[in-house]
């Protein structure tokens, strides 16, 4: 357990002020979590966050890593990866897949297969996210980015709250849009009676949410459309096509099943700039076999 003593300079300082200067990679959510549960000592003893240091004092430091979820083993399941570092990585999740185990879904999660994929993930998310950082439907396949440290999980989740995240998705959607290109600019609230489902509300009542939309190709009886994300609300794409009178194909909550096994949406394209290197990346997931077997292929 690493040990940091306290310099003259440092003395009088709150315990998680001390912390955080010391351990920049850490949240400060996450430094409170760990003082608070007992894996830093000063003197080798229990201390509180708000405890002022003296000069002279060791502070041990020890970094458990994140508790897979109570009665859950990590699974060996396969991963598509398409980007891997020392702070995170990238995968296209396949359709069916949940993100995260939940009441009715245990096991044969996302967060599952990372446990014993990776040796380390971000604590920020808790035992049942350890990781995650945004989420994809269980029926939406496509890139997810997913932080290995807290140092990348503070760095990612605010892009995705600043919107600085490239967020591009491909979706099958049901009839012909009269206009082939244009911004969707509505507020999405709970459905006033349906309440598992979102839906375009008054203004005032809901949460600010744009998207830009582009038909790619167009079917006999569908359309193949690319959105852009500019905002990341709940079922935002599935409520804003819905909302133009074209739900996505397979979309039993806000459409029909049609013949598909699942919502025709895919998370295309994902860009952000590396929380360690400043430098920007962006992938690509490839075109699922269900969109190839629809003919939605963008041209």
């Amino acid at each position: 357990m690493p040990e940091y003593p306290v310099s003259a300079e440092a003395a009088g300082h709150r315990l998680d002020h001390f912390l955080a200067t010391l351990l920049p990679h850490l949240s400060r959510s996450r430094l409170q979590a760990l003082v608070k549960e007992g894996h830093i000592l000063v003197d080798s003893r229990p201390a509180k966050p708000a405890d002022k240091l003296h000069p002279g004092s060791l502070v041990s430091v020890h970094e458990p890593p994140p508790a897979p979820v109570s009665g859950t083993l990590a699974e060996d399941i396969p991963l598509e990866i398409l980007f891997e570092d020392s702070d995170l990585l990238v995968l296209n999740k396949p359709a069916g897949m949940v993100v995260h185990p939940a009441a009715g879904n245990p096991d044969g999660t996302l967060v599952n297969a990372l446990l014993h994929h990776c040796t380390e993930l971000s604590g920020i998310g808790g035992e049942q996210r350890p990781g995650i950082i945004h989420r994809l439907d269980k029926e939406t396949s496509g890139c997810l980015v997913v932080a290995k440290n807290d140092r990348a999980h503070q760095g990612l989740s605010k892009q995705f709250a600043e919107r600085e995240v490239l967020k591009v998705y491909l979706a099958l959607v049901a009839g012909h849009l009269k206009k082939k290109s244009g911004v969707i600019e509505a507020e999405i609230g709970r459905h006033p009676v349906h309440r598992k489902k979102m839906s375009v509300v008054t203004t005032g009542r809901g949460r600010h949410s744009i998207t830009d939309y582009r038909v790619l190709r167009e079917l006999p009886a569908a359309s193949l459309v690319e959105c852009t994300l500019h905002t990341g609300r709940t079922h935002q794409i599935r409520v804003h096509l819905k909302h133009l009178g074209h739900p996505l194909l397979g979309d039993e909550l806000y459409g029909k099943r049609s013949g598909y096994a699942r919502q025709m949406l895919h998370a295309w394209k994902l860009g952000f700039t590396h929380p360690g290197t400043g430098q920007w990346m962006a992938f690509q997931a490839a075109i699922p076999q269900d969109f190839i077997a629809a003919g939605a292929v963008p041209e």
